[in-house]
């Protein structure tokens, strides 16, 4: 199972490390035009997050459903299940699309009174909405690859994606090699390009190298059992990835009328724990077709096995980023040319915020684990805990009361809550799925 985890998941991790660098590099190469630039992207991020929370939700769904249909050896269900998640993905985007054609610059207009950022994040988000299809069936695409086992494949569609968004950034955003200079929309398009081209790679991919699951419309019929067993999981988990769209939202609202180069600095601080925590999400998307294949096959022994391989990696994970921004909070914020006043006031919030990392790892695998079978309710109601109630009236609370260096506590009480219903609901399951308890440990953390 160590063996079977880390190969699963290591794919997975570079993948979402590469993609992660459309955000890394997009706010290193921004910031070097104005900080108004970088804010501009900053309160694009949360309608950027909700894009990524329904592709993301949806293929989580997709995945979850494809694994157990595999594990029970019906290829040509597998088939049906994969056009059917692929044609959600493609509606959703229709809706982003329109959506963004529509009211992209009146939502950037709501996030700022300050007219010149909310004409820049505008254009921004604009440009990201109109072209989402290839956003949100790159994700499908993706962990249509990752249900078969061919994660190395999965890697493959990101990396490609990544590696044109980083080399177009700088080159449409400060007008390199004959290419115009188009400043905050240079950003926008390469990251959509760079989408695209996952796109059109995942495609392949799954039409070529994907022989257990034979994309095809000849036989193709739109059922509702399967769009309601995808989005069992996978509504739960469009909830949860949407829930950090509206606590970024709102902690913006807490944090501008404190100060813009808080909201600057809890733009970048998202970027970097999203680069942190996407070996988390690996190793915890490599657990989903893990568990859902072999508790399909009723392979129990190894679904427990799964779980006592994933919460070490988790937790040493975590450690290493807690590590990471305790001692080089300095450097990581150079990245993004922070000047004196987000240094002062980032080093200090890098500290504070690390330290939860360990406690999100135990809630991340925990909703991981309950989706392979099954059960996204979990994931969505720790994330909830995580990310919505108490965080947010608790960080109001504490900003009134300690201004920026108190509001970043808050996520220390939501963490510890989230953490503690995790484990609650982690035993419930065992006993529900009628599993053994993967660790005498998780007896003794129940019971405190």
């Amino acid at each position: 199972m160590p063996t079977l985890v880390l190969n699963m998941s290591l794919p997975i991790m570079v993948s979402l490390l590469v993609q992660s660098l459309y955000n890394i590099v997009d706010g290193m190469f921004v910031a070097r035009l104005s900080e108004q630039a970088l804010t501009a992207t900053s309160l694009a991020y949360p309608v950027q997050m909700l894009m990524i929370a329904v592709g993301v939700g949806t293929a989580v769904g997709l995945n979850s459903l494809l694994s157990r249909t595999l594990g029970q050896k019906d290829r040509q269900e597998a088939s049906q299940v994969a056009m059917t998640g692929l044609l959600l993905s493609a509606l959703s985007a229709g809706l982003f699309m329109l959506a963004g054609g529509l009211f992209a610059r009146d939502m950037a207009a709501g996030f700022t009174q300050d007219a010149a950022t909310a004409a820049a994040c505008g254009e921004y988000l604009y440009i990201c909405m109109v072209f989402s299809l290839g956003n949100l069936l790159c994700m499908a695409f993706q962990r249509i690859l990752q249900a078969a086992g061919n994660t190395f494949l999965s890697m493959v569609v990101l990396v490609c994606g990544a590696v044109i968004n980083v080399v177009l950034d700088p080159v449409m955003i400060f007008g390199l090699l004959g290419c115009p200079a188009m400043g905050i929309r240079g950003a926008a398009w390469a990251t959509v390009i760079g989408q695209w081209v996952s796109m059109l790679v995942g495609l392949y991919f799954c039409l070529r190298k994907n022989p257990d699951i034979p994309l095809s419309f000849r036989g193709f019929s739109l059922r509702i059992h399967r769009i309601r067993a995808i989005y069992k999981v996978g509504l739960p988990a469009i909830i949860t990835q949407g829930l950090n769209s509206v606590m970024v939202t709102a902690f913006n609202a807490i944090l501008l009328p404190l100060s813009s180069t808080a909201v600057a600095f809890f733009g970048i601080y998202n970027k970097l724990q999203s680069f942190l925590f996407m070996p988390m999400s690996g190793l915890g998307q490599a657990l989903v077709p893990i568990v859902g294949y072999n508790y399909g096959a009723n392979r129990k022994d190894r679904v427990v096995q799964s779980l006592r391989v994933a919460y070490p990696a988790a937790a040493a994970i975590a450690l290493a980023g807690t590590a990471l921004f305790c001692l080089l909070g300095r450097s990581l914020l150079g990245l993004f040319s922070a000047g004196a006043d987000m240094l002062a006031l980032g080093i200090p919030a890098l500290r504070a915020l690390s330290l939860i990392f360990l406690f999100a790892a135990v809630t991340n695998i925990t909703g991981y684990f309950a989706s392979g079978l099954g059960d996204g309710t979990t994931n969505m109601v720790g994330s909830v805990l995580r990310q919505f109630f108490p965080l947010l009236p608790c960080a109001q609370l504490l900003a009134g009361s300690g201004g920026i260096g108190a509001v970043w506590y808050s996520f220390w009480i939501s963490e510890a809550i989230a953490t503690l219903f995790a484990l609650v609901r982690l035993r419930q399951l065992m006993v529900k799925k009628e599993l053994s308890v993967p660790a005498p440990s998780l007896d003794r953390a129940m019971e405190m």
